[in-house]
């Protein structure tokens, strides 16, 4: 393969991983909270390349995660909650502790405030937190919950230096790696009666959706070109030969 081809071909799988990302992206422009998945483009260059003149290949180096703030939107619902920061809230999984921007609460039978999918929401000095479903709860932009004048405790919020260390784990959830420890953050405020939508939009994503199948078809119509000036190449040697 010549290398207009190869560099081609190597452009049309990064674009093919950028359309399953802003596919993901799209379908969770409406979830709460959800943060949307970018990419990173770099250009490869094989190890036994020509150091004078390498050949150079575009590929999406690494996904990253776009965790900038979402459109913050009332609900009227005293259990919903959303961060006006930097942070996420602290839950128990299935298998360990998770961490979420969508603050969609709400009480179980017993009185124990849970998410959308039923895990429990962490407390500040640990364990989970409990109120009684027939009074009202107030929020403070500390996360305290508050029922009749009386505290019952505070949202665990957490923060991570760097997303390198976070994996999404579906329904918006995300996982630390272990070796990763949080901290609090510092100019987060929580709101209550507000959830976060999500931070990318159809708008947005129908424009980049346009400029990556643009890209696609010239880079189609590099392959084709390719193909063809190869094709002219063996048939005038084999004309030479004959």
């Amino acid at each position: 393969m010549d290398p207009m081809t190869a560099s081609a071909a190597s452009g049309l799988r990064a674009r093919m991983e950028s359309l399953d990302l802003l596919a993901n992206n799209v379908a969770n422009a409406s979830t709460g909270g959800y943060k949307a998945d970018r990419e990173f483009y770099s250009l490869y260059v094989a190890p036994e390349a020509d150091t004078a003149s390498p050949t150079t290949m575009p590929v999406i180096e690494r996904p990253w995660l776009d965790l900038s703030q979402g459109v913050l939107q009332a609900t009227g619902n005293s259990l919903d909650v959303a961060l006006n920061g930097k942070g996420f809230f602290s839950v128990d999984g299935p298998n360990g502790r998770l961490y979420t921007r969508n603050g969609g609460f709400h009480l179980t039978a017993a009185g124990q405030l849970v998410t959308a999918e039923g895990y429990p929401v962490r407390a500040a000095a640990g364990g989970g937190l409990t109120a009684q479903s027939s009074l009202p709860i107030d929020i403070s932009s500390d996360g305290t919950l508050y029922q009749g004048g009386q505290a019952m405790g505070r949202l665990e919020v957490a923060d991570f230096t760097s997303t390198a260390g976070l994996a999404k784990r579906g329904n918006n959830y995300f996982q630390a790696d272990p070796s990763v420890r949080p901290n609090t953050p510092t100019a987060a405020s929580v709101e209550q009666g507000k959830l976060e939508s999500s931070n990318t939009g159809t708008a947005e994503s129908a424009v980049r959706l346009v400029d990556i199948m643009r890209q696609f078809e010239m880079l189609q119509k590099a392959v084709l070109i390719g193909n063809d000036m190869s094709k002219q190449a063996i048939e005038q040697v084999a004309k030479v030969g004959s």
